[in-house]
């Protein structure tokens, strides 16, 4: 084989086995480690600002369909108030990464329960809009950060009242 038919079918190669053209649900565990990737790895959320989510939360009006226990945000009228669970208690139960997703992807993860509560609609996907084309990275992390946060916080309902 001449010099360029070899470095022809060797770019090929390389090409191939670095493709980021891949069925959905396709990973070769086996080629993660080429790549400085190894098998336990996952998303972590960068580091946001509590301060800058609770701005954006009021920015976007997230108050109009999410009732945060303990904080003051502008009234909505009931004609205007959307459902969404009420994110206090939601704090504790999931880290910064589920509400980052739940930002850019509310039909990531749905309750089994949405649809009795009102969250999810006849066509079996979560009312809350897609974020993802209006909200930076940076915004998304503080936003996580933020909701993070409200886990010290008790709702009337884990106070026992």
């Amino acid at each position: 084989m001449n010099r360029i038919a070899l470095l022809a079918v060797m770019a090929i190669v390389s090409f191939t086995s670095c493709s980021k053209e891949r069925t959905p649900g396709e990973i070769d565990h086996q080629k993660m480690g080429e790549h400085g990737m190894t098998s336990d790895w996952k998303f972590t959320l960068p580091k946001g600002d509590t301060v800058e989510g609770k701005k954006v939360f009021a920015e976007i009006e997230c108050y109009k369909c999410h009732e945060v226990k303990g904080e003051k945000f502008p009234a909505v009228a009931e004609t205007e108030k959307g459902i969404g669970p009420e994110l206090s208690q939601m704090a504790g139960m999931h880290p910064p990464e589920f509400f980052a997703e739940s930002i850019i992807n509310p039909n990531a993860v749905i309750d089994p329960k949405g649809k009795e509560l009102g969250y999810v609609g006849d066509d079996g996907k979560s009312k809350m809009p897609d974020y993802s084309s209006i909200l930076t990275v940076k915004q998304v992390a503080d936003l996580a950060s933020y909701i993070d946060s409200l886990k010290g916080q008790k709702s009337h309902k884990q106070a026992g009242h």
